[in-house]
């Protein structure tokens, strides 16, 4: 928008300078050739005294000599004609061709009307001046001079006007460069102050008297904006906190319960507590999850080596005592697939994606798991379902928060869980894609940095061991 302004103002002001420096170069163009036509008639009407001298007396050789020295010292031809034309004395000019001396023996004086004022069309300057002896035309003085000096004359005024121009528009670019600044200055402070509430500066504001009026109510209304999205944030947060610490009390009470029953319970149920106590443990994870995504934390803060694979493996076989009816196949990349990556972001989302394909997969259906690398830094955890699908028209807003396809509005749910998956990754710099494979039913890939040197290679398995 800057760069827009400055435009505006300067371009203007190049217009304004083009019209009048064209207008100034024309005069000063003419101004030179007129200061030579003044000083050749200047130097004719000198001649024109010795010419008359020479006509009465009938003598050439009186103004031969002047005309000779004026060749010598000014190097302009010129030359008499008596009253019928006929050349009387000369320097080298051949008066029969210079059509001026016509006017000057019919009596007129030769004029500057007909010179160029563009110095590439300038040829000569003549000068034709008629010889009056007591008020009887006797002949005429004719001169003719080479235009070459009033052209480099034109040309060197030109250059100067041009110079003086080009340092003009440096100075308007210059000037309308920082009008530009000033007029913007209260929008780039409006702008600090949204960048610093989007980087999490919620008590950011900006001052009241800052730009115009016009620019004011704006300001103040983006302040108490400001002020009510503050105190909304804080009022969420503090509904967190306090959801927290009731959600964790009951928690922990559960879990200490689940230990006193493995004591008493008999060796035949011991695998069922053990998986008691992983979900118990994995809803302590997707608690701490929630409540990092709602203090906006960076859950990227606690990445180290992972084994995505035995991760996913460990989660199928938990996952398989709930997905009852359905059918739960893994395919083992074989050798692990190592990610950089916080495992509570792979597990949460992994979770949230695969208690949707449970949802939405009939009795007895499959939904197939797979891990392998994606190429490009990263590696995939595939999870397909074989239900119904969605339309492709509604693919794209799978992941948006509360949004249900109308087609399945009977199955329970909130519309949250593929949202929630997609959160997460996004903090652990993954990402969610869905599709539409062939067969029915819908394809989610969840796509999670690989594990690399530095380099830039991938690194196995062995090599984290080691």
């Amino acid at each position: 928008m800057r760069t827009r302004l400055a435009i505006i103002l300067f371009v203007p002001c190049v217009l304004v300078l083009g019209l009048l420096g064209t207008a100034y170069a024309g005069n000063v163009a003419r101004a030179n050739q007129q200061e030579v036509y003044l000083d050749r008639l200047a130097d004719a009407g000198y001649l024109v005294i010795t010419a008359r001298q020479s006509l009465t007396a009938d003598d050439p050789a009186i103004v031969e000599g002047d005309l000779d020295r004026y060749r010598e010292v000014y190097g302009v031809a010129a030359a008499v004609v008596d009253q019928s034309g006929a050349t009387w004395a000369t320097n080298g000019l051949d008066p029969q061709g210079v059509d001026e001396r016509q006017a000057a023996l019919a009596g007129r004086r030769g004029e500057a009307a007909d010179l160029s004022s563009l110095p590439w069309k300038a040829d000569r300057v003549v000068v034709a001046e008629p010889v009056y002896d007591g008020g009887d035309l006797v002949g005429a003085v004719v001169t003719v001079s080479d235009a070459e000096e009033v052209s480099r004359s034109i040309w060197s005024s030109w250059g100067i006007l041009v110079a003086a121009g080009l340092a003009m528009c440096v100075l308007a670019v210059v000037i309308a460069h920082r009008t530009a600044g000033w007029v913007l200055r209260p929008v780039r402070a409006v702008d600090t102050a949204m960048g610093e509430i989007g980087r999490g500066r919620l008590d950011a504001r900006i001052p009241p008297s800052t730009g115009p009026p016009e620019l004011r109510e704006v300001i103040t209304r983006f302040n108490a904006m400001a002020a009510q999205v503050e105190h909304s944030m804080h009022r969420q947060q503090e509904f967190v906190s306090n959801a927290s610490h009731e959600l964790r009390n009951p928690l922990n009470a559960l879990m200490l319960r689940v230990e006193d029953l493995a004591l008493s319970t008999p060796p035949e149920h011991t695998t069922e507590v053990a998986h008691v106590r992983a979900e118990a443990v994995r809803m302590a994870h997707i608690l701490d999850a929630l409540l990092l995504l709602a203090d906006d934390a960076n859950l990227a803060a606690g990445a180290h080596a992972l084994d995505v694979a035995e991760l996913v493996a460990r989660r199928v076989e938990s996952w398989r005592l709930i997905a009852v009816g359905r059918e739960l196949t893994f395919a083992d990349p074989g050798g692990g697939a190592w990610a950089e990556l916080n495992p509570i972001v792979l597990e949460c989302a992994f979770d949230a994606v695969l208690d949707n394909a449970v949802k939405f997969s009939p009795d007895g259906g499959r939904i197939d798991v797979t891990v392998a690398g994606a190429g490009g830094g990263a590696v995939e955890v595939v999870v397909r379902d074989h239900g119904a699908g969605v339309p492709p028209e509604e693919l794209d807003r799978l992941a948006e928060r509360f949004w249900r396809s109308p087609g399945h509005s009977t199955v329970r749910g909130s519309g949250l869980g593929l949202a929630i998956a997609s959160e997460l990754l996004a903090t652990g710099g993954g990402s969610l894609r869905l599709g539409l494979p062939d067969g029915g039913g819908l394809e989610v890939r969840l796509r999670v940095p690989a594990l690399a040197t530095a380099d830039g290679a991938t690194v196995g398995p062995a090599e984290v061991a080691s």
